[in-house]
């Protein structure tokens, strides 16, 4: 077992989605958040309690702690949390 492989977007397969930062407010409160967060040293941290097996597709790092902060943060169900993940973008930061 070891650190997951982060999986990451190329430009090849965000050919007909528009970026982001291209649509958001990169001074939203939730940018910011997301900027002020060591993502790599999540990633290291988090690497080394990751499994990867039959029916658990590794999922990105950053994403799962994203949303876990958002939860936390927002005092959201995991329901709630996903239906303001696919509703509001600068849920999608992280």
């Amino acid at each position: 077992m070891g650190k997951p492989r982060e999986r990451r977007q190329t430009g090849e397969q965000d050919l007909f989605r528009s970026r982001l930062d291209q649509i958001i407010n990169m001074k939203h409160e939730l940018v910011r958040l997301a900027q002020a967060i060591g993502w790599p040293v999540l990633e290291a941290r988090f690497g080394t309690v990751y499994s990867d097996g039959a029916g658990m597709p590794p999922l990105p790092t950053r994403l799962m702690a994203g949303l876990a902060i958002l939860k936390h943060t927002f005092n959201l169900s995991d329901e709630a949390l996903c239906e303001r993940w696919v509703e509001n973008p600068y849920f999608r930061v992280p």
